[in-house]
């Protein structure tokens, strides 16, 4: 379950909870999808994660300004769990990282990092970058989601 959005000192937007909250594709819909340029961005997310879980992956990790109160965000972010994937069904998308990852962004609406890919500057996998407000350095809340095609 998505729990409530929390306030918190220097956060320009609501945030998620700390924790990982796991989420079915519907609740992410019913959650997030709410305008017309959210609903943009989930098309996009249903795009990517066909091709995710056909290839294997386990379970993804939603984030970004697309999991908080921001009316309109610009896209979202997604860590991708890369056991069992099959490179060969695999969207080479996902490994392109060239030019702020633009062809991802043009593709799916987003961007895509297997979660144990270091994020530079902060040196964490980013799984656990994820986890942490850019602005304010607080804990915050992502959500999982499972492969629903197993």
């Amino acid at each position: 379950m998505i729990p409530d959005f929390t306030h918190g000192s220097g956060l320009i937007w609501p945030v998620l909870p700390p924790g990982i909250w796991d989420a079915s594709i519907l609740d992410i819909e019913r959650r997030f999808a709410i305008n017309e340029r959210r609903i943009y961005l989930f098309d996009g997310l249903k795009a990517a994660l066909q091709n995710l879980f056909e290839a294997g992956s386990p379970q993804v990790f939603l984030d970004g300004s697309y999991v908080t109160e921001k009316p309109l965000p610009n896209d979202y972010e997604l860590c991708w769990d890369t056991d069992n994937v099959d490179p060969n069904i695999l969207d080479p998308v996902f490994l392109t990282f060239e030019h702020g990852r633009k062809e991802q962004k043009e593709k799916y609406f987003g961007e895509f990092f297997p979660t144990l890919m270091i994020e530079g500057n902060s040196g964490k996998p980013f799984l656990d970058f994820f986890q942490i407000d850019k602005i304010s350095g607080m804990r915050k809340g992502i959500v999982r989601l499972q492969n629903y095609l197993k």
